[in-house]
């Protein structure tokens, strides 16, 4: 279970995403991405959060602007970590919504919140989860640690 999944309610939430997938390959951190709206294909994304594990899923990324019922829902139908990005879609109340959505998650099903459109960071999470278990995964994470040490270091000296 070393692989990551990477979902959204829609292909609109695509560049955003992006960026948790540029990671996960950066990170050489295994990955699929599907569209899954927990709205429109309700029974797609019930079938993919309870068969995520057998198929090798690890950790799940899921995406959702608006009301951002996706990461949710799809964690209260597995025990794997969900880990939510509220996306601002066109149409978001600025992001708040999303962001509520997905932090404001009743006891006993959580889902790991990362900030508006921090997919990114999600992605990292997801890479961090899974190099618990996955020692290649650990070192790239120190490599990739390690560059952002020397970046702040590079600029510094450049000042």
């Amino acid at each position: 279970m070393n692989k990551v999944g990477v979902i959204m309610g829609s292909k609109s939430d695509y560049p955003v995403m992006e960026k948790a997938v540029n990671i996960l390959k950066e990170l050489k951190v295994e990955y699929e991405v599907h569209i899954v709206s927990a709205h429109r294909t309700p029974d797609k994304m019930m079938d993919y959060s309870k068969k995520a594990s057998r198929n090798g899923i690890g950790v799940i990324i899921a995406g959702a602007g608006g009301a951002a019922h996706l990461p949710g829902m799809v964690a209260s139908n597995t025990n794997l970590p969900v880990i939510g990005v509220p996306i601002k879609s066109r149409n978001s109340i600025d992001g708040w919504d999303s962001i509520l959505s997905i932090l404001q998650m009743p006891s006993g099903v959580p889902v790991a919140t990362v900030a508006l459109d921090g997919a990114k960071n999600a992605g990292i999470l997801a890479a961090q989860i899974l190099s618990i278990s996955n020692s290649q995964i650990a070192e790239n994470l120190k490599k990739f640690k390690k560059s952002l040490s020397e970046k702040v270091i590079k600029d510094d000296s450049t000042l």
